[in-house]
């Protein structure tokens, strides 16, 4: 344990963010930490940075232990270059590095044994403050991040904000605390950035906790995930998708066991009444009185908030060919790049590349934005467009929710305005707070209801999901897929490419590659390869016997494991079915270790599952090369 908070409170004026929340950091694991848009996630962040104090409760932390917080990296003083700003991290290294230097010069005139040891001594401190590869790494990170090696003597104050979050990321990293703490790290990088990022923080020798909407970074990165919600903190152990599953069967049992406990509550009060006013049975209905007032109630699981729903729709068919584009170059001044491209009807296509490559100035150009600077664009017959842009500037700021809305579509009546409005959630007075004052969430629901009632054929979308929780990014998902237009979309969010696009287009160095594709396919593919790396031998050095041979090795293997993943199924039945036992619900020490080989189960079939499907690959694999 390096770092625990133990029955912390925490308000802010009359709202109670935190009551008697626990948390705790062990060792080198990965957290997310996860909730709805204002649930309490960046105030315990400033908790454990020290920023926030608290009202109540104990805060506890391992002796010397160093925490970096990405909103901590901001640069006093930024009218030093960006190494003088970054030298600022190795002052310990630097200072050992003089006094070898120091040792060394004395040396040329006087070897002493005291001398020679001090040297020793120097150059192991050097070395394990990796003062040997500061300097690789330090340009190694600049690379990964999008920089030159000129850009160290710059001054600060020539980079971009999004320059600057990047830069406070080098620097952080190049600290090395032992707690690493960030706040959507992934906002405002580019998915080869956010792929990388996702591999230098697995391998991080630090302790992390993170917030982010990204579902499929959360996934690679974190092993552990901790849902904040009404006040409180539940950990779960394993990725974000096991804490999905996770939690349902959580909320199933809990839910069970709530409803089990009502039915008998009201039994035992239907027995109290029934004999409490008979002389013979008021004993046994005071006994029932005593038993029912010493219960440990469970409370009712809380209801899960909803998100919004949307229903896309198009009022008109249109045409078989949706967009024609006959050698477009898209780019202001100068040509970022030169496009051809036929889109039919109910494509969706996802349009991927890194920061400035140009997808969103290729968006405006088909809109009519940004005229292209050559070549000739077509819409099929009956095309109508909707399109959603990325900075949400399309809104008159004086106005109210309503207003806006209304003012866009006068035909409909007050109650359907507002009654669309609240399927996106402006419920009540929500739909008279002025556009000024909207949330970057709120913005963006509010566009897709003026997108919805649009009814276009073809929706062309800039980062749909910027500022999206994820329940809501999952609820625009769901609506998207029943679409029955066209889409052509930009996002940084891959498992939002992942669950809606069916096509891709690839901007890379001035070149753009679309692909009709299944893209949960293709990126599985990336991952197969396992048979053909561990063969010492091409397919046809291996004779038809070896290769029988391995394919009844690979078989048993296969078969061993079902049998073992069976098994430890029927064994996580058994240890679920004693949640229902007086002897473990009513003993928290009981619970917490039964949860705890839950848990040891569930990671064990994970492990078991993840094994046979490697082995089925190699099968499939070796069997498809014998075909």
């Amino acid at each position: 344990m390096i770092l625990q908070l133990s029955s912390i409170r925490k308000s802010f004026g009359v709202q109670d963010i935190f009551d008697n929340l626990q948390f705790e950091i062990k060792g080198k694991e990965k957290i997310a930490l996860v909730g709805r848009n204002g649930s309490g996630k960046t105030t315990l962040m400033n908790i454990i940075a020290n920023q926030v104090s608290i009202d109540g409760g104990q805060y506890h932390k391992k002796q010397n232990l160093t925490i970096g917080y990405l909103q901590q990296m901001a640069f006093e003083d930024e009218s030093i270059t960006l190494n003088q700003e970054l030298e600022k991290v190795f002052k310990k290294v630097r200072n050992v590095e003089n006094q070898i230097k120091e040792v060394t010069q004395e040396l040329k005139t006087q070897s002493t044994e005291a001398l020679l040891t001090k040297l020793a001594n120097l150059q192991q401190q050097f070395e394990m403050l990796d003062g040997y590869t500061v300097e690789a790494e330090k340009k190694s990170l600049l690379y990964s991040f999008g920089f030159e090696e000129d850009d160290l003597f710059k001054t600060i104050n020539t980079f971009s904000g999004g320059q600057k979050t990047r830069l406070g990321f080098i620097k952080m990293f190049l600290s090395k605390p032992d707690v690493l703490l960030l706040d959507e790290p992934t906002n405002h990088l580019d998915i080869s950035t956010i792929e990388w990022l996702e591999n230098y923080l697995k391998q991080m020798d630090s302790a992390i906790v993170l917030t982010s909407h990204d579902r499929l970074f959360l996934d690679r990165v974190c092993d552990t995930v901790v849902e904040i919600n009404n006040k409180q903190a539940t950990r779960f152990k394993g990725n974000y998708s096991s804490y999905i599953n996770q939690k349902k069967e959580f909320e199933a049992k809990q839910e069970q066991l709530y409803q089990y406990q009502q039915k008998e509550i009201d039994r035992l009060e239907a027995q109290i009444e029934k004999f409490r006013y008979k002389a013979s049975k008021a004993s046994f209905a005071k006994s029932k009185q005593k038993y029912l007032d010493r219960m440990d109630k469970i409370e009712k699981p809380s209801e899960t908030q909803a998100a919004f729903k949307a229903n896309f729709t198009s009022k008109v068919r249109g045409g078989k060919q949706v967009l024609q584009l006959e050698k477009c170059e898209v780019g202001y001044d100068d040509v970022l790049f030169e496009i051809s491209l036929k889109l039919r009807r109910q494509m969706r296509m996802a349009i991927i590349g890194d920061n400035g490559t140009g997808k969103s100035t290729l968006l405006k150009s088909i809109v009519g934005l940004v005229p292209f600077l050559s070549g000739e664009m077509l819409l099929g017959h009956q095309i109508e467009i909707g399109y959603f842009e990325q900075n949400l500037d399309q809104f008159d700021e004086t106005k109210t929710v309503l207003e806006e809305l209304w003012d866009e579509y006068p035909s409909l009546n007050k109650t359907e305005i507002r009654t669309v409005l609240g399927t996106f959630l402006f419920k009540g007075d929500d739909v008279f707070k002025s556009v000024a004052v909207l949330s970057g969430g709120e913005k963006v629901r509010l566009a897709l209801c003026k997108l919805m009632l649009k009814r276009a054929n073809f929706l062309i979308l800039d980062e749909p999901t910027n500022h999206l929780d994820i329940e809501s990014k999952e609820a625009l998902e769901a609506s998207l897929l029943n679409y029955d237009g066209t889409i052509m979309f930009v996002s940084h969010d891959r498992y939002f490419i992942q669950k809606l696009s069916n096509s891709i287009m690839k901007i890379e160095d001035k070149k753009v590659q679309v692909e009709e594709l299944d893209v949960l396919k293709v990126l599985e593919e990336k991952q197969r390869s396992l048979f053909k790396k561990a063969k010492p031998k091409s397919d046809n050095e291996l004779s038809d016997f070896e290769m029988s041979q391995i394919r009844r090795k690979l078989s048993k293997q296969a078969e061993k494991l079902l049998e073992d993943i069976t098994q430890a199924e029927e064994d996580l039945e058994d240890l679920r079915e004693l949640r229902y036992e007086p002897d473990y619900y009513h003993d928290f020490e009981k619970m917490d270790e039964l949860n705890k080989q839950i848990d040891d189960t569930h990671n064990q079939i994970a492990h078991l599952v993840e094994e046979w499907t490697k082995t089925s690959e190699e099968l499939e694999e070796l069997e498809e090369i014998m075909a």
